[in-house]
């Protein structure tokens, strides 16, 4: 089994005698979500990531009170509903990353209505989720600019990932010349940073999308969003359908994640690199491959 946490790919060893999506021998994939109520409005709107009851798939408690332990369990049972096939020609390993990363960039997306050809995007941040916004939206046909907050991930934007501008936030200059200029901007920043230097780049009715989970609140100027009918939103990974939608749409781009695969004996190691913003841009562990002591 190929995975990461929450982002889990394997084989299905056994299914129950209601299973009519899955067989013994699929290659399927489990993300960030194992359950919901299946009664609440997002529920009854196949939206059951913002499904107030909703259990996680690691350090929650399932329904039959045993806790979930994500992709670092040999093993795990998992509704249907909640589980994915991967696409055929997509390796285990490259599909991981998309069960989240993948995700959380193509739902804001496909929801807004900004998935079609010639929008113009910012992606603010360059890491785990920021490098698949880029490689997603350009799949989409968008102008891509990265805005960064330096110069030291340049080439590898432009270059490997393919991004059409890159901007240094700190530079006024630059940032002056993309004002007024993009559809939307999706944050990836998982720290506590001020707005106000971005929301200026989108035009009119633009839509500055957050993405990082952030534990302190976030200001800015009220009329720099009156002004432009501009908005403040977020999203939060994406529905199963949209999950099913992203992988076939990355399958028939052609489009993988920037990954460096680790047995579990490296756990520790990856940890500290992890806190170092040392990996471009997904460990993925092979737990299967691995040597466990039982």
């Amino acid at each position: 089994m190929t995975n990461k946490r929450h982002e889990v790919v394997g084989e299905v060893l056994e299914v129950g005698s209601e299973v009519t999506k899955f067989k013994v021998g699929d290659r399927v994939g489990v993300g960030l979500i194992v359950q919901c109520c299946r009664n609440c409005h997002p529920c009854q709107s196949e939206e059951e990531q913002y499904c107030n009851k909703k259990i996680w798939s690691y350090n929650d408690v399932y329904l039959d009170g045993k806790p979930t332990q994500g992709g670092f369990a040999s093993h795990t049972v998992v509704d249907q509903k909640f589980v994915v096939k991967i696409p055929e020609g997509m390796a285990s390993e490259q599909a991981a990353p998309l069960l989240c990363a993948g995700v959380t960039v193509y739902s804001p997306l496909k929801h807004f209505g900004l998935s079609k050809s010639g929008m113009r995007g910012g992606i603010l941040g360059l890491g785990g989720v920021g490098h698949m916004g880029v490689k997603i939206a350009k799949a989409m046909g968008h102008h891509v600019t990265v805005i960064s907050s330096s110069d030291k991930k340049r080439v590898e934007a432009l270059d490997h990932l393919g991004a059409d501008a890159y901007v240094v936030s700190s530079n006024a200059e630059k940032m002056q010349e993309v004002a007024d200029s993009l559809d939307y901007i999706i944050d990836t920043i998982p720290v506590v940073h001020p707005l106000e230097p971005y929301l200026p780049l989108l035009r009119m009715n633009g839509k500055l999308i957050l993405n990082g989970v952030l534990g302190e609140p976030l200001q800015f100027l009220t009329p720099m969003i009156m002004l432009g009918r501009k908005a403040i939103t977020g999203t939060f990974i994406g529905s199963m359908k949209e999950m099913e939608d992203m992988l076939q749409f990355c399958n028939e781009k052609n489009l993988t994640s920037q990954i460096e695969i680790v047995k579990m004996d490296y756990i520790n190691e990856a940890m500290e690199r992890l806190e170092k913003n040392d990996v471009r841009y997904r460990f993925v562990v092979d737990v299967a491959g691995s040597k466990l002591d039982v």
